[in-house]
């Protein structure tokens, strides 16, 4: 049920911007219903733009989810650049679906992947666009349901006034579920009569982890940290726990049709989630806790969710996503089975977020013969003494010698993730970074007669709160070309509890 009008306008403005393929939709697999066919529709909102949204696996997950679902109808949205922000602006034109170019007001759920502080403001940009209030309290039950997850979620006071429900956990199951609830209470004939905030508040007391900020009042300190927070009513949960996944990993269908962009993206690349979770607790990380308990799923689900993404893509490399994915229980049965069948096919295997221990010396033996991408590594810190303080066991002697066959075996590239500002750091860690990455250029250049390029990404770790917890301060990458990008993540725990 595509809204032609809007379309068309969109249309002749397009060649005032910058990348107009980004807002056009039509890519391959995405998934276009009639709306007048379905009993609602949901937009998956990413703010940030295009590139970044489509590199998020999340979204082509609960992508894939929603729409094998006959019921509902899932579009994509993301933050339009200012240049495209201005013409919407300027000639009054809505933010909309790229499925149907329909208005972000006029879906029934609005739902929106919180990644990293930074994309807070394209969230109102997005509503603000959309002609949806921004204010929970200013909106009513003919408005869409604005609901947030992701990493962001966990630290949700601020952007508590705009948002509904924060959804704590994994979507695989509470997206569904979020959806079934408010459209059955929306429809309910009761809900004529009935305040939105009522029927918000039956939904979120029928579940553990969904939070409503609208019934909960926070109690600061004098620094303007949080004391406590308190209910304002007793139908909804005192304590809020994370959804975790209750099916079989191998039994949440992966997605084999994943959504292919017009325009290059920073992750253009099948990507599979092989493992979530992680079996180490390094003291700096939150995804270890928010992620918890360790899930896997099996050899023969990964390589035929791989092959058949292959078919339905053309996509050249396939990523094994985790958070540690040499810590994998598989791992070396998994690399040579992804070995035999891709390597024929002239497929790149990637493994990013490899764990720098003894099996990454074996690593490289083991996928010889595939067109080699670079290695990304984490260790964090480039002294063995220090690391030991942030629970990161790992040993400069494996990163160096698994390095070495890496080259031997073809790779031409590292790349090195570090955290500055940790509690007890002192010059000569910092010193310890460039001497690191000079040091594997340089067996590099033994190894391969030049230097290697390596690049170093070092971010802020976190603030000394309650050991490790409180939010984690702005990242900044720091390449080889000298340019910079900045990012930022939040550490706190899966559960709160409130009185």
């Amino acid at each position: 049920m595509l809204n032609q009008p809007l379309k068309d306008t969109v249309t002749r403005l397009l060649p005032q911007v910058q990348t107009p393929a980004q807002y056009i939709g039509g890519e391959l697999n995405c998934v276009v219903k009639d709306h007048r066919q379905v009993q609602g529709k949901l937009c998956l909102a990413f703010p940030d733009t295009y590139t970044l949204g489509m590199s998020h696996h999340g979204l082509q997950v609960l992508y894939t989810i929603m729409n094998n679902d006959p019921r509902w109808a899932c579009e994509r949205a993301f933050t339009p650049w200012l240049d495209f922000e201005a013409l919407l602006r300027k000639h009054n034109l809505p933010l909309y679906s790229l499925e149907t170019f329909t208005p972000l007001r006029d879906f029934d759920l609005v739902g929106f992947s919180l990644q990293y502080e930074v994309c807070y403001t394209n969230l109102l940009t997005m509503l603000d666009l959309g002609r949806i209030p921004l204010h929970s309290k200013d909106r009513t039950l003919a408005d869409p349901l604005i609901i947030c997850g992701g990493p962001g979620a966990q630290n949700p006071e601020v952007l508590a006034p705009f948002v509904d429900i924060f959804v704590i956990g994994d979507g695989e199951e509470s997206l569904p579920w979020l959806m079934e609830k408010w459209m059955s209470l929306r429809g309910d004939k009761r809900a004529l009569s009935r305040k939105r905030e009522e029927v918000i508040a039956e939904i979120v007391g029928s579940t553990t982890w969904a939070y409503a900020p609208m019934f909960y009042d926070p109690e600061l300190h004098a620094d303007g940290t949080i004391a406590a927070i308190h209910r304002t009513r007793s139908d909804v949960p005192r304590e809020i726990l994370a959804c975790n996944i209750t099916q079989d990993f191998d039994d949440i269908k992966l997605p084999t049709r994943p959504v292919v962009p017009f325009v290059q993206t920073p992750h253009d690349r099948i990507a599979i989630e092989i493992m979530r979770g992680c079996p180490w607790q390094c003291r700096f990380c939150q995804s270890t806790v928010i992620k918890r308990p360790l899930r896997v799923r099996s050899v023969e689900t990964i390589v035929q969710a791989a092959l058949e993404s292959y078919r339905n893509t053309g996509h050249n490399e396939i990523s094994l996503l985790s958070l540690s994915t040499s810590d994998y229980p598989d791992f070396e049965e998994l690399v040579k089975r992804m070995h035999e069948v891709f390597n024929p096919l002239g497929v790149n295997i990637s493994l990013p977020s490899l764990r720098v221990n003894q099996q990454l010396r074996s690593l490289p033996k083991l996928v010889k013969g595939v067109r080699k991408s670079g290695l990304t590594l984490a260790p964090e810190v480039a002294r063995d003494d220090m690391r030991e303080q942030i629970r990161k066991k790992i040993k400069n002697d494996d990163l160096f010698e698994g390095c070495r066959e890496a080259f031997k075996n073809g790779w031409q590239r590292v790349k090195l993730y570090f955290l500055i500002g940790l509690p007890g750091e002192r010059s000569v860690d910092l010193d310890g970074i460039v001497d690191m990455a000079e040091h594997i250029s340089a067996i590099g250049k033994e190894v391969r007669g030049r230097y290697v390029e390596v690049t170093r990404i070092s971010g802020t770790a976190c603030r000394r709160a309650n050991i490790f917890s409180g939010p984690a301060s702005i990242c900044a990458s720091a390449a080889a070309t000298g340019r910079s990008r900045s990012s930022s993540t939040t550490s706190s725990a899966a559960c709160w509890k409130v009185f």
